[in-house]
């Protein structure tokens, strides 16, 4: 892959990771509702791609590029992935939403009749493997609501992957995306209205997300998906819990233990395998 390229997808990852460690932190002790924060998380975004847009004169683009179906998934992800980390451990959130995400793009792959080559079945199952033994030995059994409010984000997700492919410019699909995403957003005004969760921290928690792991982490994504098949986009995707366990060492003071470099090992092994090829399909 060429630099660009790389810059990107490390950079998408890593915004991705962010937005899980932030979404946990202003979450876990009660800093913001989860409506709230998802409410902030995409007004700030769209505002900061629109601004992006405005500087390069290019806000009509809006209409144009992004789509309804977009930008309701993406409202669904975002509330959905906020309510499920209110009820859900980080670690057991992580291994539903991403698996259900590999399992929503790899058979939407398929369906179109984009068999992957052996390196990448055998890639992704390794990196899949290193996943499950990262979070499932610490993982508490989650609840039924925290569950299935991060399955339902999972699917949204992949669905919003797989239709970014066909963008060819991903500010103007991303900030797009957002404005009609933002549309939904009154719907959550009776779950807000009333609540006290709105602390300076929470707040700017939420702004944190939206503007710069979301809105901008999101356009570097949409970048990368036109060049990679969507069988690698998803594999791809197995390096942001391995990057989040990262951020808990970090950031909260979690052990750095022998699991997690394991782990870590298969997890970007196993990448690298299904990533490596000298020649390149559409998926």
């Amino acid at each position: 892959m060429r630099l660009k390229l790389v810059l990107l997808a490390v950079f998408s990852m890593l915004a991705f990771a962010g937005n899980s460690i932030i979404c946990r932190i202003a979450l876990l002790d009660g800093t913001i509702d989860p409506y709230a924060f998802t409410a902030i998380r995409l007004l700030s975004g769209c505002a900061v791609l629109l601004a992006i847009l405005g500087a390069r004169k290019e806000v009509g683009l809006c209409r144009g590029h992004g789509s309804w179906l977009s930008g309701m998934m993406l409202f669904v992800y975002a509330i959905m992935f906020s309510v499920a980390y209110v009820e859900i451990a980080t670690g057991t959130g992580a291994l539903i939403l991403f698996g259900t995400v590999q399992g929503t793009m790899i058979l939407a792959a398929l369906y179109a009749g984009n068999s992957p080559r052996k390196v990448e079945v055998a890639g992704w199952s390794v990196a899949l493997a290193g996943l499950i033994y990262l979070l499932l030995p610490g993982a508490r059994a989650p609840s039924l609501v925290g569950a299935l409010s991060m399955s339902v984000a999972g699917i949204a997700w992949g669905i919003y992957t797989i239709r970014g492919r066909a963008e060819t410019k991903p500010i103007a699909a991303t900030a797009g995306n957002f404005a009609r995403a933002c549309l939904f957003v009154p719907i959550l005004l009776p779950f807000i209205y009333g609540t006290d969760a709105w602390t300076t921290d929470g707040v700017v928690l939420a702004i944190s997300s939206g503007t710069v792991t979301s809105g901008l982490g999101y356009v570097a994504w949409y970048a990368t998906l036109r060049q990679i098949t969507t069988i690698r986009a998803a594999t791809l995707q197995l390096s942001v819990p391995a990057l989040a366990a990262i951020g808990g060492v970090v950031f909260v003071g979690e052990p750095f233990s022998t699991q997690l470099i394991t782990s870590l090992a298969l997890i970007l092994g196993g990448i690298y395998a299904a990533l490596h090829s000298k020649t390149t399909r559409s998926a």
